[in-house]
């Protein structure tokens, strides 16, 4: 006993002392004791925000407006002259400084003074040119939201699809044995062998479609992430919740991507418009010059005062005041027929996205157990002795309808999609 004991404490000890590097293994290793990386939908749109170098480029873009727009309607750089006046051009002192008593070194510095109303309309153009800027920045921002959600599930759903398929090789399988074994039996035929392995191939060769299409999905989350996306995809959001109601989504539409742009768009016109009438407003320009003379003689100052005069405005600033107001008028008949497309967008999406969700729910709770069903009384019946047209007949209809569900789910979610990333979020906004 004494030995028994003592040879378990031996062992014990043993253990004791392989437990803090066991420890540190399991701590350390990549893949014991921790979960493999997921890539949920929520992560795949905050990544691409985030990495994507198209709102790198309309963050400058941003930038740079803002800084025009705090320069604008600042007064021209004053202008310095330096020359010579009354130089001599005949005489024995042509061409020379000191030729004549009237000849002078000059230095001048004269500044333009635009009309106050010219100098607003600059600001107010700087302003909604950074306004542009900065909508530009949101609805670029949103719609590589709308782009990610799609490649996301349109890979999420491929990917569902593989499974599904997957998971019927089992079955197919054990169809190729039945007839196989009829075979043996001397009840089936060579025929019924070679239709159930055709039909199980076809179901190889769905599933490489299904896989391709992954592929390609995942390509596309890569062009927005910057890196190969080879992680699992989990938790897709519930396609039948939405953050908001049909009815709001009407009455916000200028705060939806699409027509961001276009508030800032009639500004500018407005401001483009506002200038074309600043141009009737007379500019004023002063100026001085400070003339130096030799041989003793008195020094000069000339000060001038100038004024621009728009005297023809028929054939200048009116026609300019005109094309400007037209423009305005363009810009105005755009914006609503925008709004009208957002209007028919919003109505179509919801009214796919309300019957695709009724397809789904009809194809999950009534086709498939239905199919299913079929299926297992073909298959009885063909394990019976009966004909196998039947059984490839119901297998055939199975893989449809589940894939069509497959496939309707993704579609389902690319339509909840281009319904839930229409208004900006916290995300989205600089």
């Amino acid at each position: 006993m004494f030995s028994r004991l003592f040879g378990v404490r031996a062992r014990s000890a043993r253990y004791a002392c392989w437990l803090p590097w066991a420890a540190a293994l399991l701590f350390v290793s990549p893949v014991w004791g921790r979960e493999p990386a997921v890539l949920t939908l929520d992560v795949a749109i905050r990544q691409a925000v985030e990495r994507a170098p198209v709102l790198e480029a309309r963050r400058a873009q941003s930038e740079s407006a803002r800084q025009e727009a705090a320069r604008a309607g600042a007064l021209p750089d004053p202008q310095l002259t330096v020359g010579v006046d009354k130089l001599a051009v005949q005489g024995p002192g042509a061409f020379t400084a000191g030729g004549d008593s009237m000849t002078m070194r000059t230095v001048g510095i004269s500044q333009v003074l635009p009309s106050r109303s010219k100098r607003q309309a600059g600001r107010a153009m700087g302003s909604a040119n950074a306004d542009l800027a900065a909508s530009s920045e949101v609805s670029t921002a949103l719609s590589i939201q709308q782009q990610v959600a799609d490649a996301w599930i349109t890979a999420w759903g491929a990917r569902h699809e593989a499974m599904m398929l997957q998971s019927m090789r089992q079955a197919w399988a054990q169809d190729v044995a039945v007839a196989k074994a009829r075979l043996r039996g001397g009840t089936g035929t060579a025929a019924e062998v070679l239709a159930v392995r055709m039909a199980a191939l076809d179901l190889e060769n769905r599933l490489d479609e299904a896989n391709a299409r992954e592929a390609q999905a995942r390509a596309g989350l890569a062009r927005w992430l910057g890196s190969p996306t080879d992680q699992p995809l989990v938790d897709a959001p519930d396609f039948a919740v939405l953050p908001h109601d049909e009815a709001f989504l009407l009455a916000s539409l200028d705060h939806q991507g699409n027509l961001l742009e276009w508030p800032a768009r009639e500004r500018a016109a407005e401001a483009a418009l506002a200038a074309a009438r600043a141009d009737k407003h007379p500019e004023w320009s002063v100026g001085m010059n400070y003339g130096s003379r030799v041989r003793g003689l008195s020094d000069m100052v000339s000060l001038q005062v100038g004024v621009s005069l728009p005297l023809f405005t028929r054939n200048r600033q009116d026609r300019g005041i005109s094309a400007r107001a037209a423009d305005l008028d363009a810009v105005h008949a755009e914006h609503d027929d925008a709004r009208r497309q957002q209007i028919e967008a919003i109505q179509s999406a919801w009214a796919q996205w309300q019957s695709l969700g009724e397809q789904v729910r009809r194809h999950r709770d009534e086709l498939l157990p239905l199919a299913n069903d079929r299926v297992a009384l073909a298959l009885a019946a063909y394990r019976g002795g009966g004909d196998i047209q039947p059984l490839l007949e119901a297998r055939r209809d199975e893989i449809a309808h589940h894939t069509d569900y497959v496939r309707m789910q993704a579609e389902y979610g690319r339509a909840w999609a281009a319904l839930a990333y229409l208004l900006p979020t916290s995300e989205t906004t600089p």
